[in-house]
């Protein structure tokens, strides 16, 4: 793929994205990017209910863990905080492993 179609690819992606959210699908559309970028266009649909599958399971805990880690005071306490920062942290790693591994460099194209 041409960088001009590696732009005109992210472009349609982010407006999808866009307009899932705006519909209160946060996680579809990040699984909708997942699939774009990470899976053959050719997968089977097995693989791709499966893969999604995950994707949710993953989401469910990361929120489910979230609900239940949280102090039930009404403001975030400073330990809310840390826990936050420490799962965005661990978030990001995830990324940058993600992309090192499976995303092609920007001088590659």
């Amino acid at each position: 793929m041409s960088r001009m179609e590696d732009a005109e690819h992210r472009r349609q992606l982010d407006r999808l994205a866009r307009a899932l959210i705006d519909q209160g699908l946060l996680i579809e559309a990040g699984f909708a990017s997942l699939r774009a970028v990470a899976m053959s266009r050719t997968a089977p649909p097995e693989q791709v209910i499966q893969m999604r599958l995950a994707f949710f399971a993953g989401a469910q805990h990361l929120f489910g863990s979230l609900m239940q880690a949280l102090d039930p005071d009404a403001e975030p306490t400073a330990d809310d905080e840390r826990r936050m920062s420490c799962i965005s942290a661990e978030l990001d790693r995830f990324i940058e492993e993600f992309q090192a591994q499976h995303m092609p460099t920007k001088g590659s194209a």
